[in-house]
């Protein structure tokens, strides 16, 4: 589904992402961790081309990212709150999102009934423009407008930022059922090692831009990470 071949991003002479190589299938579950500075919101950025790398390439379903537009109909993302339109309702925006992949408003609203309990009674309805929303709240208008009009390919940054424990919980759910559907690939960047293992089958550790770990989720998981973070020993 997603291929990175040689693909670098360099600012002057510091090079802040080098992955030579980086294969996620359709269908997968894909974790990315990392420190401050580590590269996840860069790679991110690649696959959305928001940046254009200085060397190699993305391809996405066989469409090259930073040549192509083709990638666009079938590729959703929330990275942060520039994604929104601030001086819309949730309504709105979930509407112009919905307008964008050929969904009417009837449409729309259907898909936004199930996630009643993670909006929590807090979004919809409530005479608000985005700009005036809290963190938390503008988080989860980002988030499910992501998954508008069915993505093969979703990208998350920090999902879990601002989030409170309940709707962390909630929104793990959800991305747990989207997991579970073998057409749609899933790629989330988080702070939080836990919640990311629980809804990744895979995590790749990026340390200062590189690879240094590529791991199948299984009940180690989180104490291999845990050890490597910690400073107590490398992950193997």
């Amino acid at each position: 589904m997603i291929h990175v071949e040689n693909l670098t991003k360099t600012y002057g002479t510091t090079t802040v992402l080098s992955i030579p190589r980086l294969e996620i299938p359709k269908g997968q579950s894909f974790g990315l961790v990392g420190n401050n500075g580590a590269g996840k919101t860069t790679f991110f950025s690649l696959l959305l081309d928001l940046i254009q790398p200085s060397t190699g390439h993305i391809t996405s379903n066989s469409v090259e990212i930073s040549n192509s537009e083709a990638w666009k109909p079938f590729t959703s993302a929330f990275i942060d709150e520039t994604f929104l339109i601030g001086y819309l309702t949730p309504e709105e925006y979930f509407y112009f999102i919905g307008e964008l992949r050929g969904w009417n408003k009837a449409d729309v609203d259907a898909f936004l009934a199930p996630f009643a309990d993670f909006f929590n009674d807090e979004i919809l309805n409530k005479r608000k423009y985005l700009r005036d929303l809290s963190k938390g709240n503008s988080k989860k208008v980002g988030i499910i407008a992501a998954l508008i009009g069915n993505p093969e390919v979703i990208i998350l940054d920090e999902p879990f930022a601002n989030l409170d424990p309940t709707t962390q919980i909630r929104l793990k759910k959800i991305l747990k059922e989207l997991a579970n559907n073998q057409e749609v690939t899933i790629l989330v960047s988080s702070h939080d090692l836990q919640h990311t293992v629980e809804v990744s089958n895979r995590i790749v550790v990026l340390e200062k831009g590189e690879v240094v770990k590529d791991l199948k989720t299984s009940t180690e998981t989180m104490k291999e990470l845990e050890a490597f973070f910690s400073g107590e020993h490398s992950l193997t």
